[in-house]
């Protein structure tokens, strides 16, 4: 069991969950509520992750992140280390890459607010960040929790954009998916047919657990 990839996956998919939880809020509120002339487009680029090819995606998140352009260059003179193959250019690429997965759901649990009860909190004076944080979040908790487990989930498992921006640096940016794959390639099935286990196991209590909060917000709720 390689335990330092493991604990390299769950970092990734900690920090991309607490970077995309404002923003599916901030998005996904907007786009329920707000109409634009350009909504659909705004919608195609959130959703261009999920129908391209990760190596696709990973090629150019490559090239943007590249010591020779803006992002990387102005990177490197901050940090002193370049963005691609780190840890931290992962964060920036998983973040990117699950933009769909998180912002979505929240969209539609959004959505699912009767324009009455938005109505009512402003009728009854609610400023509107009183009105998100009282009424709005709690009744689109559902659909936050799902963005948060799906983002969580899929993190764990992506392996085209890790390889593609972070190569397979250990402790750096190998993860568990990279490392079953070198297990698969090295022959070694009982290696990597444990690390595919915990992987299931790992999702499969995510998934129980946000079924039984939603249930405990729920009760609450009605």
């Amino acid at each position: 069991m390689d335990w330092t990839a493991l604990w390299l996956s769950l970092r990734l998919a900690a920090w991309t969950v607490v970077i995309l939880l404002p923003v599916s809020v901030f998005m996904g509120r907007f786009l329920a509520f707000r109409q634009f002339r350009a909504k659909g487009l705004v919608e195609a680029l959130v959703m261009l992750p999920l129908v391209l090819p990760p190596t696709v995606f990973g090629f150019y998140l490559l090239v943007a992140f590249g010591r020779n352009s803006p992002v990387g260059a102005l990177w490197q003179q901050t940090f002193g280390h370049q963005l691609v193959f780190s840890f931290e250019g992962l964060v920036v690429a998983s973040v990117i890459f699950n933009l769909p997965f998180a912002i979505q759901p929240a969209q539609r649990g959004f959505e699912a607010i009767a324009v009455e009860v938005r109505e009512a909190a402003r009728c009854c004076g609610m400023s509107p960040l009183t009105s998100l944080w009282k009424v709005e979040l709690p009744l689109a908790w559902p659909g936050l929790m799902t963005a948060m487990v799906l983002t969580f989930a899929h993190t764990l498992g992506e392996f085209g954009i890790v390889l593609m921006v972070g190569g397979s640096i250990p402790g750096e940016t190998k993860t568990i998916a990279i490392s079953i794959y070198d297990k698969v390639q090295g022959f070694d099935d009982r290696g990597a047919a444990i690390m595919s286990a915990t992987l299931v196991a790992i999702s499969l209590f995510t998934i129980a657990l946000t079924y039984w909060l939603s249930a405990r917000v729920g009760r609450r709720l009605s």
